[in-house]
């Protein structure tokens, strides 16, 4: 039952994440962040993870604490979700183009939190999205998933490109990261924990 729902309850914000690792790539998105939604949405499509996510945050101030604390629980969630890991590949990784973007992303589910996160934004902002909050939202998921991740985008002239081929590109390396492997029975590590 790779399932979780988790919510986070702040003076900022408040947040209700529901994932099912197992699913067919379903959302229901509704964060106040439309950009935000459309990568969530990424995620969930090339992940076939299905996801319900609801936030209501300080968005009068900016988007910072909304998006961070989206980040954050479903970090959370992933973790719960996951569990002891028997079974999982833990690695993942893919590339992604779209036009003339191509990013890069390799997930391990290590227990360690770690984040690498090269992407020259070619401007700062994606309509009213600061592209600054798309590092907050992976620094706030690996933090609380416990997982490490590395983001490159290798080249890109439209930053909406560059921003959607690493979404789309951790929902593929995910995908693979949390599948069950058949021919596994304990948990990937020499350690026996992960």
């Amino acid at each position: 039952m790779r399932q979780a729902e988790v919510s986070r309850n702040t003076l900022e914000t408040r947040v209700s994440v529901r994932i099912d690792l197992d699913g067919s790539g379903r959302s229901t998105l509704a964060t106040g962040v439309g950009f935000l939604d459309h990568m969530l949405d990424q995620i969930a499509r090339h992940g076939l993870i299905d996801l319900e996510i609801s936030a209501q945050g300080d968005l009068h101030i900016d988007a910072h604490h909304t998006v961070e604390d989206i980040g954050i629980t479903l970090g959370q969630a992933l973790a719960q979700a996951l569990g002891d890991k028997k079974g999982v590949r833990r690695y993942g990784h893919a590339y992604v183009p779209l036009d003339e973007a191509l990013s890069r992303v390799v997930v391990d589910l290590s227990g360690r939190p770690g984040l690498v996160f090269d992407v020259p934004f070619t401007r700062a902002m994606i309509g009213e999205f600061d592209v600054d909050l798309v590092r907050e939202f992976f620094q706030g998921l690996v933090n609380h998933a416990a997982i490490t991740v590395q983001v490159d985008n290798l080249r890109g002239s439209n930053a909406h490109h560059q921003a959607e081929t690493v979404f789309k590109a951790f929902g593929r390396a995910l995908r693979a990261a949390v599948e069950v492997d058949p021919r596994a029975s304990g948990i990937p590590s020499t350690k026996g924990a992960l």
